[in-house]
């Protein structure tokens, strides 16, 4: 499996521990280094070569951005900071994401997801990249592998306590993985949770009751709470 290698730059114990736990939870990354300043990160990149940094602003010696700046040629970059203001500053920057903290895991592998996506650097689009979208997707732990799973593809999402079972038209996987934090990740891209156990592409859906939907030949119920909020946004 090819894996990430990365660092993190922070001086806060807390925040380095837990994103040390966070990367421990993606298969596909590799901890190499935890460096308390700025200084020190430069020391392990000149001996090591690194795909991917976790750099906290304020910091010790020399600042995050000033660390960045001093870089040539810098691996990709996922800002961890506890000040949402310098968010365009870090963008302008070219840094993947921006994780403000606390940083909760699901918003950190939204943010790692990324980093296998090419960056962006003033490329004008050619005319196949705008009549050709790419689609969206995910990669998902499965059995020490990391899959990729198209979005459009998804038929349903289906939460077995820790786990969630994702079923598409290619079959289904069964990752760790929380129902609501999966949620968060879909929202923009025509899912909806109609139930505590499921969440359905609303593409999918092939016909419907009051009490449930139909995708693929399963019944999937809706539950009592979401039935208002599922007849909106499926008949308005």
């Amino acid at each position: 499996m090819l894996k990430y290698k990365c660092i993190i730059i922070e001086d806060e114990p807390l925040s380095a521990e837990i994103l040390t736990d966070y990367i421990k939870e993606i298969a596909w990354l590799e901890l190499k280094k935890v460096c308390s300043d700025a200084i020190y990160a430069m020391d392990v990149l000149r001996n090591e070569k690194i795909d991917l940094i976790f750099l906290d602003i304020h910091l010790p010696k020399i600042k995050g951005f000033e660390f960045l700046a001093s870089l040539t040629n810098p691996p990709s970059v996922i800002i961890t900071s506890a000040y949402k203001e310098y968010a365009l500053q870090a963008f302008d920057e070219n840094v993947i994401d921006y994780l403000v903290k606390p940083i909760r895991f699901n918003r950190f592998l939204k943010a790692v997801n990324k980093v296998s996506q090419p960056k962006q650097k003033n490329v004008i689009p050619s005319s196949a990249d705008v009549f050709s979208p790419r689609r969206p997707f995910l990669f998902f732990n499965v059995a020490k592998k990391r899959v990729k799973v198209y979005l459009d593809e998804i038929f349903y999402i289906e939460s077995i306590r820790d786990y969630i079972r994702i079923v598409t038209k290619c079959g289904a996987i069964v990752t760790k993985f929380k129902l609501s934090d999966i949620e968060e990740l879909l929202t923009s891209n025509n899912f909806l949770r109609i139930h505590r156990s499921f969440i359905v592409s609303k593409d999918k859906i092939k016909a419907l009751t009051a009490t449930e939907v139909e995708i693929e030949g399963k019944e999937i119920p809706i539950g009592r709470s979401y039935r208002e909020l599922v007849i909106r946004a499926l008949e308005g």
